[in-house]
């Protein structure tokens, strides 16, 4: 099949991003995640049957029109949901993007297909990864998303060995993963991996509180506090290849 007639479900849309990847982006949500984080913020992704099917060519027909905007470091960027889940479609909207020179990043969390050919042919059309590192050890990985951690590490590795520029990421959650010792196993991480250039630490927040009410979903995390910016700023002394 062409890529243009390849199709997806898409949970949303956001036309002129700036927390996505470098410069102004395109944001394609896609829908579906075969995660359960305990700090999620878009439990309306979770449903693979949810959102709106679209073609590839629908998908670019809409990032062209915002193309001017992109500038020199702008572009594409595809999230989830966990976008890995619909690897193919990811796959077609990347090689337009290809084809029509806009710089194209992955947002995942690295889980979502273990088929290592498809990895390696999509990665070889993507620009950046921005890898959403959870946990890092097995244990609480799989304790708070459901996931393996070894499979996150083996997408970390394919990366790698192909020397796609990587940005980790990670929600700092109080009482959970804000200790000096889980940072300190993040940036070990990082620094194993020399095509990471950047290590960004989120606050958590819990402002998805209404979305889980109105799904009739318990957010096990109402009772924690929200991550303060002095802790934040405290861990960020633990991470050699940081961002703030």
């Amino acid at each position: 099949m062409k890529p243009y007639k390849v199709t997806g479900r898409v949970s949303s849309f956001q036309s002129l991003g700036a927390v996505d990847g470098p410069g102004i982006r395109f944001v394609v949500f896609l829908q579906g995640c075969p995660l359960r984080c305990i700090y999620c913020h878009n439990p309306e992704t979770w449903d693979m049957q949810g959102g709106t099917e679209m073609t590839a060519d629908e998908v670019f027909s809409k990032i062209r029109k915002y193309r001017n905007y992109f500038g020199k470091n702008g572009g594409v960027t595809v999230s989830g949901g966990e976008a890995l889940l619909q690897i193919e479609f990811v796959e077609a909207i990347f090689s337009l993007c290809r084809e029509a020179g806009i710089h194209t990043a992955l947002d995942t969390s690295g889980t979502g297909c273990q088929d290592d050919e498809k990895l390696e042919n999509l990665l070889g059309l993507t620009d950046l990864v921005i890898c959403d590192l959870k946990f890092v050890n097995e244990e609480d990985y799989f304790r708070n998303t459901g996931g393996s951690f070894k499979q996150v590490l083996h997408f970390l590795d394919l990366a790698g060995k192909h020397m796609i520029p990587v940005w980790i990421r990670q929600v700092i959650v109080p009482g959970i993963n804000d200790d000096e010792e889980s940072v300190k196993k993040l940036n070990e991480i990082s620094m194993a991996y020399e095509n990471v250039e950047r290590v960004e630490l989120l606050a958590f927040r819990n402002l998805c509180i209404p979305k889980y009410e109105k799904l009739g979903i318990n957010f096990r995390l109402r009772d924690t506090p929200q991550a303060s910016e002095e802790l934040i700023s405290r861990l960020y002394e633990f991470i050699e290849k940081k961002s703030i």
